[in-house]
């Protein structure tokens, strides 16, 4: 039996946060342990078309029990944002409309470059790096703000 993303609403289950580095080829995808403290990789989504990205973004959305997408929001050192920032919201309106999941933007300011600098000091090869840069970058925004949601907490 196949389980839609109703079903998984309406099952009471508390849920999932995944997480979504969002790029033009790639999105780097991490998903939260049930308890919301830990961020977990998953596989990189390599980008079809706006259809396809999206059935399987929903796919993996009721396969972890998904309650809400946390989408990296690119914004400018100074907090503003730009042409990449407006694109990955307007991406985040499709991806809520749907999904009929809550979609919340987390700013990602350096995200991407602090994976880049964890990969380099692991000493794996630039080929390794490349296809786990995208889902480190997802990890360490999802990390980020089960960390800030824990902290405002307590």
């Amino acid at each position: 039996m196949k389980l839609s993303m109703t079903d998984a609403r309406e099952s009471g289950a508390v849920g999932r946060i995944l997480a979504l580095d969002v790029g033009r080829r790639r999105i780097g995808l991490a998903v939260s342990d049930e308890l919301g403290i830990t961020a977990q990789g998953l596989e990189t989504l390599e980008r079809a078309n706006l259809r396809e990205d999206l059935a399987a973004l929903a796919g993996t959305a009721v396969r972890w029990n998904v309650s809400l997408l946390l989408v990296g929001h690119p914004v400018r050192l100074s907090g503003a944002e730009g042409r990449q920032g407006e694109w990955v919201r307007q991406f985040a309106d499709k991806l809520a409309a749907h999904m009929g999941l809550p979609v919340e933007l987390w700013d990602e300011r350096l995200t991407t470059v602090e994976a880049e600098r964890v990969l380099r000091s692991s000493g794996i090869s630039i080929a390794k790096r490349a296809r786990a840069k995208d889902r480190l970058a997802a990890v360490l925004l999802l990390q980020s703000y089960l960390d800030h949601r824990s902290y405002v907490r307590s």
